[in-house]
């Protein structure tokens, strides 16, 4: 017999995915007849989609700046040597960070692209100084100020159904 991750996913649960991205507190009712099933299958399927994985967690997405942090940041980071323990240490650091939301190593000219959400200039000022600058190896930083979000998803695209 398969496990839940050697499954392949149908129409039902593909549609399931889409419903549930965009509104994860849906109710198992609705749910089920969005996707054309009686409930008990239905809520069949979304367990065996959170045990395989495909479902990692439900969040609710916050109003940035009803809890005052409007000022979002890009930040490139570029590491004076790039060994294992630099860049765990940089690792570890960012994610141990409320003001980091999210943090990516990545190719190319610089090592890490990170972005932050703060109050202001000001807590941008000392997240700089007090996070960022005081990390081991990190030898440069070059910020991009949000002046408009004109694109922001947590949506990933699930393919159409077969």
């Amino acid at each position: 017999m398969a496990s839940d991750t050697d499954h392949r996913l149908d129409r039902i649960d593909l549609n399931i995915l889409r419903i549930l991205q965009e509104d994860g507190r849906i109710a198992n009712v609705e749910l089920a007849r969005r996707v054309n099933l009686s409930p008990t299958p239905c809520l069949e399927r979304v367990r065996r989609l959170e045990r395989s994985g495909h479902i990692r967690r439900y969040v609710a997405l916050l109003e940035p700046e009803k809890l005052d942090r409007a000022l979002l940041a890009f930040i490139e980071v570029r590491l004076d040597r790039t060994t294992p323990d630099v860049f765990q240490i940089f690792a570890d650091a960012m994610a141990k960070s409320t003001d980091v939301l999210e943090c990516h190593m990545v190719a190319g000219g610089f090592d890490y692209l990170v972005k932050v959400r703060v109050r202001d200039m000001a807590a941008y000022r000392a997240f700089l100084g007090d996070t960022l600058s005081s990390i081991p190896g990190v030898a440069q930083t070059h910020t991009y100020m949000v002046m408009e979000e004109v694109k922001s998803t947590h949506a990933i695209p699930v393919p159409p159904g077969r």
